[in-house]
């Protein structure tokens, strides 16, 4: 459970880092230049491989298992989390409701899989993401004022998106599949 935490707090940091102290990283940026990104991009990298090793090396208490319902509702809202994170480089129309798509596709990501993964290294896991996605919203909703949409966009945006958000989804479910947890079977 430890690398878990330690990959979470790696994640949550990396992430905040710039938004919570920015002289922090403006500092960073004049010492590394454009290097800095790159240490950005490796602590994330490293918290990624620790959660998912320390994940799957905790043990907890479980207290709900998978069922069909919830594994529907589960694929349900990854394939819309999918949607709104490709929504979000397509600039679809579900731009001009929210200034969060990619956090909010990674909320409804987070919620899914603690639908169906009802034990403490999920909760640890998948709620911290969600508590972590949560409050960087706020933070940029905080920061950035009153929220102005991009211009509408054309259709075809509409379409790939939804199309990106398939191929993605299909893709996942292989790799779990792949990796041994099916992701259509209770």
């Amino acid at each position: 459970m430890t690398l878990l935490i330690f990959g979470l707090l790696l994640w949550v940091v990396a992430h905040l880092f710039k938004r919570v102290a920015p002289a922090g990283r403006l500092a960073l940026t004049n010492r590394l230049g454009e290097g800095s990104k790159g240490v950005f991009a490796l602590m994330i990298l490293l918290s990624v491989v620790l959660m998912v090793i320390g994940y799957r090396g905790a043990d907890g208490a479980v207290y709900w298992g998978r069922s069909p319902m919830l594994t529907g509702i589960n694929n349900l809202l990854v394939l819309l989390g999918f949607y709104f994170f490709a929504a979000s480089g397509a600039k679809t129309r579900v731009t001009q409701y929210t200034r969060h798509p990619q956090l909010i596709g990674f909320s409804l990501w987070a919620v899914a899989h603690l639908l169906v993964n009802g034990d403490v290294p999920s909760f640890v896991l998948f709620g911290g993401l969600l508590l972590w996605a949560l409050a960087e919203m706020a933070i940029i909703s905080k920061a950035d004022g009153p929220y102005s949409p991009p211009h509408p966009p054309p259709v075809k945006k509409e379409i790939t998106a939804v199309v990106v958000s398939v191929v993605l989804f299909t893709v996942v479910a292989g790799i779990h599949a792949l990796l041994g947890y099916n992701p259509f079977g209770a």
